[in-house]
């Protein structure tokens, strides 16, 4: 009888075993003959399955988890800002939380790295340096609630 070569993923070492495979099969710069993309679907698949029993997302703040993400798919910001066709300066200031996320970059964030768009649409504190000389100031990326007539 033949073995699996992969396997529901039940720890965290397994987990990261798993993730590496896939970035070395995603980015190697060989030509992906069906085999390697169904490989990568089935990776796909398992990740995505411990991502959602062992959902540490509600516990990051969207800068926290875009800081994570980009040490796990060992990206830089210049990486990022590329393949978001943005600038540079804007992921910096994203990661230092001088800038909240806009719609569009929370969309393409989403579709990058797999997420529901919610992972990155949570409030947090911006760390603005014009207020920092106010004892209690702080401004927030939240929700504004409408009154409704």
């Amino acid at each position: 009888m033949e073995t699996l070569k992969y396997k529901v993923i039940k720890t965290e070492k397994q987990y990261d075993e798993y993730c590496r495979i896939l970035h070395d099969l995603d980015f190697s710069n060989k030509k992906k003959t069906k085999k390697i993309e169904e490989e990568i679907d089935l990776l796909m698949v398992l990740i995505e399955k411990y991502d959602e029993e062992h959902n540490i997302f509600d516990d990051l703040d969207p800068v926290e988890l875009l800081r994570s993400l980009m040490k796990d798919h060992q990206l830089k910001s210049i990486d990022l800002a590329t393949k978001l066709k943005v600038s540079p300066g804007l992921i910096s200031d994203i990661t230092n939380y001088k800038k909240g996320f806009s719609k569009d970059i929370i969309r393409q964030l989403a579709a990058l790295f797999k997420l529901s768009q919610e992972a990155f649409n949570r409030p947090y504190k911006l760390k603005v340096p014009e207020n920092s000389h106010f004892r209690n100031a702080s401004v927030m990326n939240t929700k504004k609630k409408l009154a409704v007539a």
